[in-house]
Formats: structure tokens, sequence, C-alpha cells
């Protein structure tokens, strides 16, 4: 029977992949199941969360941190953390490509700034373990900022804060060049700003 963990890392290829460019496939296959291990037990240590926080922490942030912690005493932690960032790179870039496509099918600009509103305050709001500011709802924009998050609290907690830079900058990865759809940032607390502000609106082509 396939664990839990097991089924969490059948779903990270992307970053096996970047560890089988840095490792022979004898030593990224050990680590990938030392990895395992630790990421089952994070999942048993961090069992009580609340179930919107297991939808960051199960999915990303533990698994993330249990593979990161396992390479980094191997490769150090700037290769260690290149690994992470790769992976992130690879996926975002399919997102990215699929929602190109999203943008080009008319209305859907519109409809894309309306969602965020909903999304937001089901998936990144405070029963998911995030603190937030909401502004007043614009035509044709979305603005909110994150002033504290689940990355930033567990991945500290894990003794890698510093992967919390990599989620931070999957938002700039995804949106920053939509098509039609202007993302404006200043900050993050992944980079030491007091906020992660984020700031979506309609751009006429």
């Amino acid at each position: 029977m396939i664990s839990d963990a097991e089924q969490i890392m059948k779903k990270k290829g992307f970053i096996k992949a970047e560890m089988d460019k840095a490792f022979t496939k004898e030593q990224s296959d050990k680590l990938w199941n030392e990895a395992t291990v630790k990421l089952s037990e994070l999942l048993k240590e961090y069992e009580s969360l609340p179930k919107g926080v297991h939808m960051h922490t199960d999915s990303r942030i533990f698994p993330s941190s249990a593979i990161y912690l396992t390479i980094k005493p191997i490769l150090g932690e700037e290769a260690a953390y290149r690994i992470i960032e790769n992976g992130a790179i690879s996926t975002c870039a399919d997102l990215e490509v699929k929602l190109i496509k999203f943008m080009k099918i008319p209305g859907m600009k519109g409809l894309f700034i309306k969602m965020w509103d909903p999304l937001t305050k089901k998936i990144f709001g405070s029963s998911c373990g995030f603190q937030n500011v909401f502004y007043p709802n614009k035509k044709g924009e979305y603005r909110m900022d994150v002033t504290e998050c689940p990355y930033r609290r567990y991945f500290t907690k894990l003794g890698c804060p510093e992967l919390t830079k990599v989620f931070c900058d999957n938002d700039e990865r995804i949106y920053g060049r939509l098509p039609g759809i202007k993302f404006e940032r200043t900050g993050t607390l992944g980079k030491g700003a007091d906020r992660c502000d984020f700031y979506l609106r309609r751009q006429r082509l």
C-alpha cells in the first residue's frame, strides 16, 4: 500500500528530475527515499494542523523541506536551493503556458481578475494560515497584501526559511508575463519585506 508521503512525492517528479542531474541515478534514488521518510515524519508531526493549512504544508512546504534538508548536507545550501528553485521554475513555466492560452479566450482576462477575490479568501485566507489585508474591489483589478503566511512560518520552523523565496517568486513566474494582465509587486515576506503585496490589473494591449 502506497503511503501518503509516497503519493505526495510521486507528484514531485519535476524536483526529482533536477536531482537526477546533480547525482548518479543510484544516489538520487537513495536520497529521494530518505526524503520520503523525512516527509512521512513531518506529516505525522504536524497531522493536527487545520485542514486549510494542510492544503499548503502537505503538498508544497513539507515535501520541499524534506527534499532540501536531505540533499543540503551533501550539496551545500546554494546547490540544494537551486534544485528546489529549478524545479519550481520548470513547473511554473508549464502553468504559465496554460494560462497564456486561457487568456486568449474572449472575456477570460476579466474573469481571471474577478475570480481572485473568492479564490484568495478560500485558498489564501485565514482558514489556511494566512493573514491578509484585502482592498476594495475595483473593476479590472485585484489587490491584496499577505502579512503572514504558512510558507514563511513552517519553512522557518523546519530550519530552511530561505525556501520561502522560491514560493514568493512563483507568483512572478506564473503571472508576470500574462498577455493583457499586469502583475505588480514591491516586496515579499520571504525577501524581508513586511508583506507580500499582490496587485493584478487589466492592461490594454
